[in-house]
């Protein structure tokens, strides 16, 4: 326990609201160990059920974790809003970020053309005219189509955790089951701990999840799977033919299951999609473009069944209203620009240079490595704390896999959007010492 921080309080409510305020003032930082239960019970002079209650109201709103043998913790990045800073990773200067995980600016498209045009163009505005832009639904439309898609129903959200959450929200209740990608995308992992959701990790491989793993997760009770088309992040995994065929096998015996398939990459991956949607009864696939065109476009289509998509628009109407209409109309020109796309394009075949540079080197170096697609490669290590230390000594950040990670071995995940080539030698060269020589635990 944190020596500024005290335990106080008599009821479930007032001791898990005096948890929330330590961790929200920084007196309690992310992976503090809150007290044994029985300790702190008998501390604050309640019962254990009272502490029990407590940490549980503290795991339902994504605040806190089970730990295992260690007791309950503070969640890496608890769902409330900390001090300016906080959770966030800090990157000294003179150390190469490659840890943040976003696209290299220098490879975005300009979007200056594109407000230029729109701010030119007169189009209806008001409520009535701001639910849904046309022409951006038209090129969504087609081009989910061309990728085997059914975009017969179709909504816009804000980004693709956004369409997520609406499509949890409009299926699921607190404490159901959702079958997880383990590694997954941490952000994922945050929200469905905030949701009161309780994960279910499916091991991922390059191939994407494994339909063993998936079958077991299901006939533990999951009610809903959530997986990464292509460009996974961390493992930079990609769901191809054979391993999609064998996760609808499994699928089709579970028809209730909702599927939610984030295609984050869109355009950027050289992988082709392989598309779930639709063996089961309800099914979404949210394509943002914050890593084509991005991170500020917050934007992402979201395709589904009839009664998803309608439960996802019917809430949206309660609460946000619509996605602005000034950047649907920005996509939507961007979409259609020519330059964008040769801009794209260009982004998509420098990322995967990099990347694969990188593997290589890395697994010249003896490592074991995954990252078939995307942004981001995944390394296998005996220690994710040293790994993480000594490659910042070396002047490189990198994220630890603990963020990522449920039940898998320990890792460290390297975005390669800030790599230029020239550092790759020396990048693997550090990993491979930072690693040490221990033997490694292949796989994720």
């Amino acid at each position: 326990m944190n020596s500024g921080f005290a335990l106080a309080g008599r009821t479930a409510n007032e001791i898990s609201a005096v948890v929330e305020a330590g961790v929200r003032s920084g007196a309690l930082p992310a992976g503090a160990a809150l007290p044994p239960i029985r300790t702190a019970a008998t501390q604050l002079g309640v019962s254990p059920a009272t502490v029990a209650a407590a940490y549980q109201a503290l795991r339902q709103r994504g605040i806190a974790e089970s730990a295992g043998r260690q007791g309950t913790r503070v969640r890496p990045r608890p769902a409330v809003a900390p001090a300016r800073g906080q959770f966030r990773l800090e990157v000294p200067d003179g150390v190469l970020d490659l840890a943040t995980g976003g696209p290299d600016p220098r490879l975005l498209p300009d979007v200056g053309p594109g407000l230029a045009r729109i701010a030119a163009t007169s189009v209806p505005t008001g409520y009535a005219a701001a639910a849904g832009f046309p022409p951006l639904f038209d090129a969504a439309r087609a081009a989910l189509q061309r990728d085997g898609v059914d975009a017969s129903e179709l909504a816009v959200t804000g980004g693709a955790l956004d369409g997520i959450e609406r499509l949890l929200n409009a299926h699921m209740l607190p404490g159901d089951r959702v079958a997880v990608e383990d590694p997954g995308w941490a952000n994922l992992l945050d929200l469905v701990a905030a949701l009161g959701l309780r994960p279910v990790p499916v091991p991922v491989d390059e191939s994407g999840p494994d339909p063993q793993r998936l079958a077991d997760a299901l006939r533990a009770g999951a009610r809903a799977f959530v997986l990464t088309s292509r460009a996974q992040n961390p493992t930079g995994a990609s769901v191809t033919a054979d391993r999609a065929s064998e996760l609808r096998a499994v699928l089709e015996a579970q028809a209730d299951v909702l599927v939610i398939e984030d295609d984050h990459a869109a355009e950027l991956s050289v992988q082709p999609l392989f598309h779930l949607g639709g063996t089961t009864r309800a099914w979404g696939f949210v394509r943002s473009v914050s890593k084509p065109y991005g991170p500020d476009l917050r934007l992402a289509v979201v395709a589904g069944d009839a009664t998803s998509i309608g439960r996802l628009t019917g809430r949206q109407r309660l609460g946000t209203g619509w996605v602005s209409l000034v950047l649907q109309r920005l996509v939507a020109d961007m979409w259609a620009d020519p330059r964008v796309a040769s801009a794209v394009s260009a982004a998509s075949a420098q990322y995967e240079r990099r990347r694969s540079a990188l593997v290589l080197a890395l697994r010249s170096a003896g490592l074991s490595v995954t990252g078939r697609t995307g942004l981001n490669v995944w390394v296998a290590v005996p220690d994710e704390t040293v790994a993480v230390a000594r490659l910042r000594e070396a002047g490189y950040a990198v994220a630890p896999g603990a963020l990522y990670r449920l039940a898998t071995p320990p890792a460290i995940r390297i975005t390669i959007s800030s790599l230029s080539t020239h550092d790759i030698p020396a990048l693997a060269s550090a990993t491979a010492a930072a690693v040490g020589g221990h033997s490694l635990i292949s796989g994720v």
